[in-house]
This record gives structure tokens, C-alpha cells and sequence, in this order.
């Protein structure tokens, strides 16, 4: 069995160069909800360095919440602002000689393409005009409207908490964060056998990514996985 490990890069957070080495795939930030053209340069540079899979990680362009707002833009607004993010990310990774493998929205995007068909359809279609698999949480809207259209990849999150239905708990309620390495770690294997994920995304702007990646890593490595990219 292979499980990849992902995280959201080039959005600022300052740990790019550390998670690069311990990771298989990158949703590289597309500069709307977060990040600046130097930053997003220089995390696709170093994920060439170190072998890594590069996806499009587009968001709402809601920068002073950091994309995780879940905005009431219209789906035909949100289909051509991410065809449009995901071409300038395009454009950037083929003049580096690199190639974009996926998309995973951010955010409240992601959130929003899990659970509503509107912003679902948006996502795919904008995938579709790419050619791009996209990801995001299996059993969802998101995956239930790719069927047919473009691969899906069931993701889980290594640092967050579940409702009993598949959804994450809201970042502003009770046990939305997981705190430690070792519970993160834990909570990955349970993903792993429970649900079918078989990508693991740990937060670039987690204060703990480093320390999570590792202690993941370490685990399913113990375990007889291999860690490489889905796609």
C-alpha cells in the first residue's frame, strides 16, 4: 500500500524548506488567499529539488481571513477565478519545467465543494478545462460530482477533528484541532483503514507541521507503507 503525504505550501508560513524533504506532494498556494509571487517561486523550486509532486491550491481571494471564510460567491464566479488561479500557477511551474498533477481547493472552498453541489460542479469544471484530478474528503459532494469527469483522491487531515459524519469540526469549536504528534499520527492510521484516504494533509501553517510530518512519516513507514505520490 502507498499513502502520500501532502501540505499546503507557499502560503508564507516559513517552514516550506523543512516540510519539502518529508513530503510527497505540495498544494502550492495559487497567491489569492495567501502568499506572493517570490514565495510561491521559491517553493516550487525546492519541491523540484526534492522530487515532490506539485498541485494547484486555489482559494476564495480573501486574504485578511486567509481563504478559510467560506464566501457566498457565486459557483460561476468561483469556476473562473480558479480556472484563472490555477492557469497563473500553471504558467509559473512550466516555465521551471514543472507540471501541475492536481488541484485541492483551500479553505472554505474546499469546505464548501464537499458539501454543496454548486461549488462542487464549479471545482470540477474547473478541473476538467485544466485536465487535472482534484482531491478532497471522501463521501463528499466534491467526489460524488468528479465521478465521470476527472480522477478523485480521497484526502484526510492529520491535524483535525472529525465530525461522525466525514466533516471537519469548525476551526472555532471544541475539538477542531489535534494536538499532539503521537494523537495526529494515530488519527492518520484510523483514516487510513476507516475511510480510504489515501493522501494525508497536515497544514503548512500548523505551528506543529514539522513535528506532525515526522511523527507520520515514522508511523506509517513502521507500518510497511510506501510513501509516494498519488499523482
Amino acid at each position: 500500500m502507498f499513502i502520500d503525504l501532502n501540505c499546503d505550501l507557499g502560503e508564507g508560513a516559513g517552514t516550506d524548506g523543512e516540510l519539502l524533504p518529508l513530503i510527497t506532494s505540495a498544494n502550492v498556494c495559487c497567491g489569492a488567499h495567501a502568499g506572493d509571487a517570490a514565495g510561491i517561486l521559491a517553493t516550487l523550486k525546492l519541491a523540484a529539488k526534492h522530487g515532490v509532486s506539485i498541485g494547484a491550491h486555489p482559494g476564495h481571494p480573501d486574504r485578511e481571513n486567509f481563504g478559510r471564510r467560506e464566501l457566498q460567491t457565486p459557483p460561476r464566479t468561483v469556476l473562473e477565478e480558479t480556472i484563472q488561479q490555477i492557469a497563473s500557477l500553471r504558467e509559473i511551474a512550466n516555465k521551471l519545467g514543472q507540471k501541475l498533477r492536481y488541484v485541492k481547493p483551500h479553505g472554505g472552498l474546499y469546505h464548501q465543494a464537499c458539501r454543496d453541489d454548486a461549488y462542487a460542479d464549479a471545482i470540477v469544471s474547473a478541473c476538467v478545462w485544466h485536465e487535472l484530478p482534484v482531491i478532497g474528503l471522501p463521501g463528499s459532494r466534491l467526489e460524488h460530482r468528479a465521478t465521470g469527469r476527472v480522477p478523485f483522491f480521497a484526502e484526510g487531515f492529520a491535524d483535525r477533528g472529525y465530525r461522525t459524519d466525514g466533516s471537519l469540526i469548525s476551526r472555532d469549536e471544541p475539538g477542531a484541532f489535534i494536538e499532539s504528534p503521537h494523537e495526529a499520527a494515530q488519527q492518520v492510521l484510523k483514516l487510513i483503514s476507516e475511510r480510504g484516504v489515501r493522501t494525508i494533509c497536515v497544514h503548512g501553517d500548523n505551528p506543529q507541521a514539522v513535528e506532525f510530518v515526522r511523527a507520520i512519516r515514522e508511523e506509517l513507514l513502521r507500518g510497511g507503507a510506501e510513501l509516494r505520490a498519488f499523482a
